[in-house]
This record gives C-alpha cells, structure tokens and sequence, in this order.
C-alpha cells in the first residue's frame, strides 16, 4: 500500500479542484493518473536528444506493462498506480499513452500526430479516470482528447500547430458539453470544463471567482 498519494508539481489551482470533487477513495487514483501524464510530459519537455526520450518513454511503457503480473518497483508514481488504478485498468492499457507522447519527440507535428496525441494520451488517460470511478459517459474519451490538445497549445511554439490544436480541441470539448456528467465523474467533467473555458475568447485567467463558480456548478447540476 501506498503510505501517501503522490504529488503533482506545479499543480494548477482548478486540476486540484477537479480532484477534489471525486470522492476520497476516487482522490488518489486521478493524483496518480495525473502524476503519470506530467512525468511523461516532462520527459519529452526534457529531452534534446529524440533517441534519448525515446529510450525512457520505453522504460515507462514497459514498467506500465509490467504491473498487470508484476509487484511495482520503488518507483512512487507505479506505487500510487498499482495500489489506486490497477485492477480496473491495466497497465497495459496505460501504456498505450507513451504513443501519445512519443509522436512530440518528432519535430513534424502534422494534424495524424496532433489526433495520435489526442487519442493516446488524452482519451487514454480519460477513459482510466472513467474506470476506476466505475462509471461511464460517451463525452469521457472526447473530452480527454480536447483536454489534451488545450494543454498542448501552451506548450507549442509553431503557430500553425497551435491553431490546429485549438481548432480540433474546440471541436471535441463542443462535443463533450453536449452532455451531462453523472455524479461519479464530475471531477472529470471539471478537468474537461476548465479546458473548455482555457478556450474562449479573452479567457479568464485560472482559478478567476466567475471561473470557479462555473465550476461549482457543473459539481452541483453535470453540466
């Protein structure tokens, strides 16, 4: 058992607000979901030398692999997911989001790369937070694809990228506020909500009053 749930750097005020409406046994299985995605994106962030990124993000996806038959290694990050995450979903199945980081080792991010990193990684990482909240929502995948692509829009520097990611984004995140969230993934809804409004015109800086209390609503009503 883990003896604490591990930490997210730089945590964003409205993610921990997002975590906080799940109930505290759901808690430590998005911290831990959450932990997975940043390291994996520090890794590519890191990385000078593509081959080198290459080599680790394999690492990450064979001991990801591993938890289905395998104690966790002291690693905190695949401690908090063996004992939060696995067992609904498979590390295998989280593996699948090393794809989905892997495509930005390669300078050429065309619209395929852009939908590989939206699916992989976001829809992935989503579809896991569905799980083990034992819950489902046809917006759940879509709207981990347009969380992930907002959250790579500040992170790229080519402006055609940029424009693409938002535009496909948008796209997904429309979709997704089609529908309501039952109760069991309005922590996801919140963290799919908060892309949402990254989007907007003149977008209200993070954690803004008008920003949290449109949070609360979607806590209070799904949508």
């Amino acid at each position: 058992m883990v003896n604490s749930p591990v930490t997210i750097d730089g945590e964003k005020p409205e993610q921990a607000i997002a975590v906080a409406y799940a109930g505290p046994a759901l808690r430590a299985g998005l911290r831990a979901l959450l932990a997975l995605d940043q390291r994996l994106g520090d890794i590519v962030r890191a990385t000078r030398e593509p081959i080198v990124g290459q080599m680790r993000l394999t690492w990450w996806h064979e001991a990801l692999s591993a938890l289905d038959h395998a104690a966790p290694p002291a690693e905190p990050i695949l401690q908090a997911l063996a004992d939060a995450v696995i067992g609904p979903v498979r590390g295998a199945a989280l593996a699948c989001m090393i794809e989905g980081w892997e495509v930005l080792l390669d300078p050429a991010l065309d619209a395929d790369a852009l939908q590989t990193h939206a699916t992989k990684r976001g829809g992935t990482l989503f579809a896991a937070m569905a799980r083990i909240a034992g819950a489902d929502n046809p917006a759940v995948e879509r709207a981990g694809e347009g969380w992930a692509l907002t959250d790579l829009t500040g992170k790229l520097t080519d402006e055609n990228a940029v424009r693409a990611a938002r535009d496909m984004a948008r796209d997904r995140l429309d979709q997704a506020a089609a529908y309501r969230w039952p109760v069991a993934l309005r922590a996801v809804g919140a963290l799919a909500l908060s892309a949402h409004m990254d989007l907007a015109p003149n977008a209200q800086p993070l954690g803004h009053p008008a920003r949290v209390a449109r949070l609360l609503w979607l806590r209070m009503s799904g949508r």
